[in-house]
């Protein structure tokens, strides 16, 4: 039990427990959505957004949530009036930002270890502010997806019906991207930035081998990835490790046991359907 006895833990704990659960319940919807590389682009737009922060002595997370949020709003624009060249619109954005944090980062001299942990998550930065901001923003996720669950999953399956149902469908799509924007900054610091988007849409991937509804899928979804980030955590500090990766590959191996299993169930049910069948013949 000595990992409880450091601040620093107590911090990430925490930290990714709140990550653990809006990545899932955000990245459902994007699934659904057939949107699950938003969030890699996403990160390109929250690194410029660090970068940033540091060349204008503005806190990094705050920067990174300012200029990710105004690039949520910039790509749901382009997706609304350009739907036909979408993909190639959001591209033009992604790597937009990737080359604004090129140039940043050759403006100031930003501590080496600074930016691997925003890049690949840092158990060791989680400081009390960003703990803060972290729940803070965490809090707002859950708030949003609680007041418009029903209208946020009507336009995922459907967008066409949900406008003729009468909700107000850009409104309701510009607050889903807002939201997807602050997911990526809730889980850079403890996940990083290059993998933040792998926590949104791998916990969705293995709940769905379980052939679940909507809901039981989404809460599958969160169980597995708290799973999945709890002992993350704690083989990173055990084994002095990156954080986020230990987490992605957490997850990666638990839903490649799933598929496994679920190849065995199917061998094992068409095994017995044939042994059943065979008398009958007989």
């Amino acid at each position: 039990m000595e990992i409880w006895q450091y601040d620093f833990m107590q911090r990430a704990f925490a930290a990714g427990m709140v990550t653990a659960i809006v990545c899932p319940l955000i990245g459902m919807f994007v699934v659904v959505r057939r949107q699950s590389l938003i969030g890699e682009g996403l990160g390109h737009i929250a690194f410029a957004g660090v970068t940033g922060g540091y060349l204008a002595g503005v806190y990094p997370a705050v920067a990174a949530a300012g200029l990710t949020v105004a690039g949520a709003i910039v790509i749901e624009i382009i997706r609304r009036r350009h739907s036909q060249y979408a993909d190639m619109g959001l591209a033009v954005v992604f790597y937009a930002g990737l080359a604004i944090a090129i140039i940043f980062s050759t403006l100031v001299r930003i501590p080496g270890a600074g930016m691997l942990s925003f890049l690949f998550g840092s158990i060791m930065t989680v400081s009390q502010t960003d703990l803060l901001l972290i729940v803070a923003t965490g809090l707002v996720i859950l708030a949003v997806v609680y007041c418009f669950f029903d209208k946020l999953m009507l336009i995922a399956f459907d967008e066409d019906v949900a406008l003729l149902a009468g909700i107000n469908t850009v409104a309701v799509n510009m607050l889903f991207s807002i939201v997807t924007a602050l997911v990526v900054v809730t889980g850079m610091t403890v996940i990083g930035i290059l993998l933040v988007s792998a926590s949104m849409i791998i916990p969705v991937a293995a709940a769905h081998v379980l052939k679940l509804g909507f809901r039981a899928t989404m809460i599958a979804a969160v169980l597995i990835s708290v799973f999945a980030t709890f002992s993350g955590l704690v083989l990173s500090f055990y084994l002095d490790i990156a954080p986020g990766g230990t987490i992605v590959m957490t997850s990666v191996s638990m839903y490649t046991l799933m598929l496994i299993g679920q190849a065995v169930q199917s061998f094992l049910s068409k095994t017995r359907r044939r042994q059943l069948v065979l008398p009958a013949q007989k």
